[in-house]
Order: C-alpha cells, then sequence, then structure tokens
C-alpha cells in the first residue's frame, strides 16, 4: 500500500489544487491500491478542471469498471473511440465491458485493436475471444491465386449461425411477422399442407423501410423462430477485384445455403448488389446481376428450403427484375416503430440503465418516427447528460422521465430524411402502388 505516496500527493494538491496531472497521479495510485471509490472522486475532480482530458476520461472508465459500472465505463470509452482519442487501455476497457454485456463479436474486435496499439496487453477472456474468431476464420479456406482468377481449386465458405431469439422478441411489426410466417415459418412447419397445394418451400421476402427499424433483426428472429441456419451476406462477402470472382463468391454462398436447410438466407442492402442495370456502365456489375438473379430462380440448383430475406434503404435503385415472382415477391415496407413497439423497445432498453421511475408509455408517445436505433441514441444522449451532472456534483442521479423529455426536445429522429425521399418516390414513381404503404404511414391520399 502506497500510503506515503498518496499523503504526499496529497499534501501536494493542497498547495495547487487546479494541477491536473498532480491529480492523475493521485487517481492512478489510488486506483492501483484498490481504492476505487477516492479514485473515482479525483479522476471526476480532475476532470471539472479539464474537462476533455483524455487520460482522466480514460481512467474514469477504467475505475468505472472495477466498480462494475459497466455501462457507464462503455458510455466514456465510446465516446473515446468515437472521437478518435482511444488509447490502448481505453480499447481495453471497452472489450472487457462489451464482454460483460456479452457483445462478444464487438469485444473482440476491440481487444484486437487494443492489441495492435500495444502487443505488451494480455487478457485471458479476451485472448479466448480472439482465438474462437481466429479459429472462424481458419475454418474458411483461404483464397488461393487459382481461386481468384477463377479457377475451381478453392470454395468461399459464408459464415453462418443458429439465433437464439425469436419473434417474441421482436416488439411490434405484426403484420410484418405474419408474412414472414406464411411465407417462411408456415412451409417448415406444415410442409404436408403446402405440398397439397404444390407450393414449394422457398422464396423470397424484400424488405424495405428508413435505416435503424429492425428489419437484420427481424431475419435472424425469422431464423430462430424454425431453428433454421442463419447467413447474412454484405456487399463485402460478394464484391471482389477480380474477374468472375463475385459471381463464383455469389454462387458459393447459395451453395453453402442450400447445403444448410433450412437456411434463411439474408442480403443485407441488397440495392448494393442488385441495382438497376439501367444505371450501369461497367458489364461487370452486370454479369453479377445476373448471376444473383440466376441463384434467386435455382437454374442449375433448386432452392427448395432455402428462405431468402433481403433488406433494403432504397428499394427504388433495385433492379425491377428482382420483383419478379419466385424471386422476392414479397415486397413488405417496414415503418418506424409504432407506440406500442416503441414502449417495448424502451423498456428493453432502461433495463442496463441507472434509471428511476420512468414514464414509458409518455416517452412512447412522444418520440413517433424515432426508429430503433434513435431511441437507443436518445438514452445514450441522456446518460451523457447524468454524466456531466455527476462529475460536477459528485452525486450520480438516475435517469428520470424529465430528463428523457429534455433529451427528446433536441434530437430529430433520423428517418425524417428518408421519409423526404421516400415520399418523391411514392408520389411520381409507384409504378403498380408499390409505394401505397409509404403513403399510408405519411397520412398522404
Amino acid at each position: 500500500m502506497d500510503n506515503s505516496l498518496i499523503d504526499t500527493l496529497r499534501q501536494a494538491l493542497k498547495q495547487s489544487p487546479d494541477n491536473v496531472a498532480l491529480r492523475l497521479s493521485l487517481a492512478h495510485v489510488l486506483f492501483e491500491n484498490h481504492r476505487y471509490d477516492e479514485a473515482e472522486q479525483e479522476y471526476k475532480t480532475g476532470l471539472s478542471h479539464a474537462p476533455g482530458d483524455v487520460n482522466l476520461k480514460s481512467g474514469l472508465a477504467e475505475v468505472f469498471y472495477a466498480q462494475g459500472k459497466f455501462s457507464a465505463a462503455l458510455v466514456i470509452c465510446e465516446e473515446l473511440v468515437n472521437a478518435r482519442q482511444g488509447t490502448a487501455q481505453t480499447y481495453l476497457v471497452y472489450a472487457r465491458a462489451l464482454h460483460q454485456r456479452e457483445e462478444y463479436p464487438e469485444a473482440a474486435a476491440m481487444y484486437a485493436r487494443a492489441r495492435e496499439l500495444n502487443p505488451d496487453i494480455s487478457d485471458q477472456y479476451l485472448e479466448s475471444l480472439v482465438a474462437a474468431k481466429s479459429k472462424q476464420a481458419a475454418e474458411k479456406p483461404e483464397l488461393s491465386p487459382e481461386y481468384t482468377t477463377g479457377d475451381p481449386g478453392g470454395r468461399f465458405v459464408p459464415y453462418h449461425e443458429r439465433p437464439s431469439i425469436s419473434f417474441a422478441d421482436v416488439g411490434g411489426m405484426d403484420n410484418l411477422k405474419d408474412e414472414i410466417r406464411l411465407k417462411i415459418i408456415h412451409p417448415l412447419t406444415n410442409p404436408e399442407i403446402y405440398a397439397a397445394y404444390g407450393k414449394k418451400i422457398g422464396g423470397g421476402i424484400l424488405m424495405y423501410g428508413p435505416p435503424g427499424c429492425g428489419k437484420t433483426y427481424l431475419a435472424r428472429a425469422a431464423a430462430g423462430e424454425v431453428k433454421a441456419t442463419f447467413i447474412s451476406v454484405s456487399i463485402s462477402d460478394v464484391l471482389d477485384m477480380y474477374t468472375g470472382q463475385s459471381e463464383r463468391n455469389l454462387h458459393d454462398i447459395f451453395e453453402n445455403a442450400r447445403e444448410n436447410t433450412p437456411s434463411v438466407l439474408f442480403f443485407d442492402e441488397v440495392d448494393a448488389l442488385g441495382a438497376s442495370r439501367r444505371d450501369m456502365r461497367q458489364s461487370a456489375s452486370r454479369q453479377v446481376i445476373n448471376q444473383f438473379l440466376a441463384e434467386l430462380d435455382g437454374i442449375d440448383s433448386g432452392n427448395e428450403g432455402v428462405l431468402i430475406l433481403a433488406a433494403t434503404n432504397a428499394p427504388w435503385h433495385l433492379d425491377s427484375a428482382f420483383r419478379r415472382p419466385g424471386r422476392f415477391d414479397r415486397i413488405i415496407f417496414v415503418p418506424p416503430p409504432d407506440e406500442a413497439a416503441r414502449a417495448a423497445i424502451l423498456e428493453v432498453l432502461l433495463k442496463d440503465k441507472p434509471a428511476g421511475d420512468v414514464d414509458i408509455p409518455a416517452l412512447a408517445k412522444r418520440t413517433r418516427d424515432f426508429s430503433g436505433a434513435d431511441l437507443n441514441a436518445l438514452l445514450d444522449l441522456a446518460v451523457e447528460g447524468k454524466l456531466r451532472e455527476a462529475l460536477k456534483t459528485r452525486k450520480p442521479e438516475p435517469l428520470s422521465t424529465k430528463c428523457l423529455m429534455k433529451v427528446i426536445k433536441t434530437i430529430k429522429p433520423t428517418t425524417r430524411g428518408w421519409f423526404t425521399t421516400a415520399k418523391n418516390y411514392a408520389l411520381y414513381a409507384n409504378e403498380n402502388g408499390l409505394y401505397n404503404d409509404i403513403l399510408d404511414y405519411l397520412r398522404i391520399k
């Protein structure tokens, strides 16, 4: 115990209370001696003199983590990382807090970044996460030179999982759930009825709407509902700089889904892969779309048992060929969550926050047009406000209805920008009433 050093530093601070470097040294020594409450106060006092000091913020995040205040630690670490001020220790604390929240892929990524900045950093639990991630990567065969030029020697294997969530974990979206049940769930749970009508198990649903409204989460829940293999595909999984390789990647992804039926194959931001061919100048991009259409049709291999979901924020950029029967023949609008869904989302988000008696129905009523991501941002801003107050008063206060209402007045839902664009397409390019749901949501007759 460094009592003598602590006493010396305290005496020095009496003579120079505004000395941030001395305050930081004392806080570090207190932390190293596991006197976390005292260290926290010193970090906060230092920040009252130098609010932007990165070392003080990083130290406070570390002491919050040591005290089990994981959400508070995450808020500070996220702020530092987003501002590109994170040190190796910041990323380590960030990774540890994410690990406590069971956000394992994100924790592994933050830990890997910490190791990049300081190779001497080590944490046995996080090491096991990175090792597991490396093992998954190793199971994907590396692309040989022959493979990248189109030689049939190799094969791309997409990552897949068995989601543990189901529709019970998704608030609202009842109409959308019913459509997915009819197209995806019921054919798997009642195959004999569909067989009697000669209806194959498979096909596609295209979900469109503003970003942050749960399209990806709903796709994972659909796979979890029937305990199917879930394969999420992004543009980076498909597109390749070598001629012909993108088409090959796309074929391999579909083949993997066919080998692991029942499977849900989910294409996020599908418009990036299936943009209208009329707008394209490069024949290579056209070939990728043609391959995509061929795979959807199952020309070489049937798609029985492969359930295809796709999401886009810009359906007007998608080639019309994707909307033909047998491809994405169900096109569903995913609006921002309604009032009941917003209440359910807020209730979930508040579970791990220091909250008092919050009037969730009142908040839900005041947040029309807010996406799930917007609601999460709302709480983050409220927590940051409370942290600033606590740093000044040294008295943490829980979130309240009043402080959340105050934050609501300062932010605008991100979905409104999307609706500004979507409204023009719905009014002037609404082929066959494709975007009538947008007009209904905007209450335009």
